[in-house]
């Protein structure tokens, strides 16, 4: 035992064991939990593996010393490695950073794959078609896929198109870059590209359109839809509603509103919010009560706007009660917080706008404002 005590005397006067002396006089636990940390690193390499290994090694330390020392690096290894391994696939997923790659450049990639008899990964096309910045990049972008279409179907037996999502994004990419000649040939079921049509494809052209006050490109996108026997949805009267109203088309709104009632569609509020209100400016109080009588099948209250149209629809027709009587009902069921504002603006602004609207649409109806304004004379 003595013997033992004087060896162990001598080791922590040797310069080597510094660090060790250090941590045990610290005054903090912490510290003597970081003297773990510093001797690990010196055990690391030859730190025994064995028991064999450790009793011709325990001669060298104090049994205590050992022992903590033992436990914690046996304790911290695997934890220490699980952390190395986290932070290596940190790393690799960083390399997103990298400066992005341009649509052409993606394009020869996958063409020399494609010439390679190799199926190029699916994260180069996706990341082409997001990189599309220009027409000759749509090009290279419908090239490719005419190109991996064929080596589908030729060397991996894949008769099915690619999935709806890919096609929605090649669409929007179309859009975007401003080319919906491109976003036309994805809305076609037989085609050369592999891809499958959908009406949410046709959204984004259809939005592209709205953007551009497009009537023209509207009408394209609707015959194809039509040829192709795409379903229409809510929201695709939606977006042509509000096409045909900004372009003050009423003959188009028309068209197309026969056409979705046609096919079943539910129209959301929206859609017959503008629809009442277009032919309410057009003085078309026929329109009106059909437009109405639809609404009543899916929409329990009036809004403001279909609400006024509905008075509006009354004047028209010289029914100034019915009028008053439709604007006391939507009173009623107005917010609180909207009543004071709301019902003074409308009376003072759309009426007027009813008045222009007909003159506009070739009614020469003769009609002095300050007449509407006039007080009755007394009795």
């Amino acid at each position: 035992m003595q013997a033992a005590a004087a060896r162990a005397r001598r080791l922590l006067a040797s310069p080597a064991a510094s660090g060790i002396q250090g941590a045990f006089s610290a005054p903090h636990r912490g510290c003597a939990a970081g003297a773990e940390l510093v001797v690990l690193p010196r055990l690391d390499n030859g730190f025994p593996s064995s028991p064999h290994q450790a009793r011709s090694f325990s001669s060298n330390l104090p049994r205590t010393l050992l022992l903590r020392t033992v436990t914690s690096h046996w304790q911290s290894k695997k934890p220490v490695r699980y952390h190395m391994s986290r932070a290596h696939f940190a790393t690799e997923s960083s390399d997103i950073d990298h400066p992005k790659e341009s649509a052409e450049e993606l394009y020869q990639k996958m063409l020399k794959s494609v010439e390679a008899q190799t199926m190029p990964p699916n994260a180069w096309l996706w990341s082409m078609i997001s990189s599309c910045t220009s027409e000759e990049d749509i090009k290279l972008l419908f090239q490719i896929l005419q190109k991996l279409r064929v080596f589908r179907l030729s060397n991996l037996r894949i008769n099915a198109n690619f999935n709806d999502h890919l096609c929605m994004k090649v669409s929007e990419a179309c859009a975007r870059v401003g080319v919906p000649d491109y976003g036309l040939k994805v809305l076609w079921n037989h085609n050369v590209y592999g891809i499958t049509p959908t009406i949410g494809s046709a959204h984004y052209l259809l939005q592209h359109a709205k953007e551009h006050s497009d009537t023209k490109l509207m009408e394209r996108i609707m015959q194809v839809l039509r040829r192709n026997s795409l379903p229409l949805q809510p929201g695709t009267a939606d977006i042509v509603f509000s096409i045909c109203y900004n372009a003050h088309r009423w003959d188009l709104l028309s068209k197309y509103a026969a056409r979705f009632v046609q096919a079943g569609v539910k129209l959301r509020r929206t859609a017959l919010d503008i629809w009442m209100e277009f032919a309410a400016k057009v003085g078309d109080s026929q329109s009106i009560w059909e437009i109405n009588s639809l609404r009543g099948k899916s929409v329990k209250h009036y809004t403001l706007t279909t609400g006024f149209a509905c008075a509006k629809g009354s004047l028209l027709e010289r029914k100034p009660e019915n009028a008053a009587a439709t604007i006391k009902l939507l009173y009623k069921h107005l917010p609180d917080q909207k009543k004071p504002f709301a019902m003074e603006e409308a009376l003072i602004t759309d009426i007027p706008k009813m008045i222009s609207s007909m003159a506009k649409s070739g009614l020469d109806i003769p009609v002095d404002m300050d007449k509407l304004t006039r007080q009755p004379e007394a009795a």
